[in-house]
């Protein structure tokens, strides 16, 4: 993102498909170790695009996604957890630190990466948002998470949503929609296209930027993607567009050392 690379302080990544040691439907640069991989192809993974990004490999820390709004401070005792050492949490889909050198990693086949930079406190968030994720809306929830933490104010805060599904690509239920719509009563028609055949598309970028608006960050400071990672599978892992055998991109922030 042009919003973070402005920042001199700020390392920041999202991985494509290509570049990578995995094989077949995998191909290549896997990053999930829950999609059938070799470990050690997803470490070598991990270690390609570290590199790629000038960052310590052994300084990430993984999320342990399971479409929650649970966001976990984390620190240097948490370094290398879900790569090269057992997690000691579970149930976290947003992660949150003030340390230098640590690598915040959240990884994704469709669902939203949300990057969230606190300027004046040197603080950042690492947010994975799936439909349960921004109907709970988890943006939120990591705002409030690094206001106590860390002292953070939205009206310092510069978010970027990363590569995801488009609405187009994405058709939801109406047990889906109707929790959007009472997750946004005011907006919904920004969200939200009926179908009349009990089937919606959903923008979960839209909603997103509501989130983040409706939690005070300023419009011109949120940043959003035009790559969805179901029309790109050429280049992207989309759980959707692959029908399920894809493997695992991932969304890195970090503050510089």
């Amino acid at each position: 993102f042009k919003a973070l690379d402005k920042i001199p302080w700020i390392k920041n990544g999202f991985s494509t498909r290509l570049g990578g040691v995995s094989t077949g439907y995998l191909s290549s640069l896997n990053l999930g170790f829950s999609r059938g991989d070799i470990p050690e192809n997803v470490i070598k993974n991990h270690e390609i695009i570290a590199e790629a990004m000038d960052v310590n490999t052994h300084k990430i820390v993984s999320s342990h996604q399971t479409h929650t709004t649970n966001v976990r401070i984390v620190g240097k005792d948490d370094c290398g957890k879900g790569i090269y050492i057992p997690r000691d949490y579970e149930d976290v889909d947003g992660i949150i630190t003030n340390e230098k050198g640590i690598v915040l990693a959240t990884y994704f086949a469709d669902c939203v990466p949300l990057y969230i930079v606190d300027t004046k406190n040197h603080a950042i968030g690492m947010v994975h948002s799936g439909w349960r994720g921004t109907v709970g809306k988890i943006g939120r929830e990591a705002l409030y998470k690094m206001s106590e933490a860390y002292n953070t104010d939205a009206q310092d805060v510069i978010v970027c949503i990363g590569p995801s599904i488009c609405q187009d690509c994405y058709e939801i239920s109406k047990d889906v929609a109707d929790n959007f719509k009472e997750a946004f009563p005011n907006n919904i028609n920004d969200i939200l296209l009926d179908k009349r055949n009990g089937k919606y598309q959903l923008n979960l970028w839209q909603a997103n930027q509501l989130v983040f608006k409706e939690a005070g960050v300023m419009a011109e400071n949120i940043f959003v993607t035009d790559i969805c990672t179901c029309c790109n599978i050429d280049m992207l892992y989309s759980h959707r567009g692959q029908n399920g055998k894809r493997g695992n991109l991932a969304a890195f922030l970090s503050i510089a050392e």
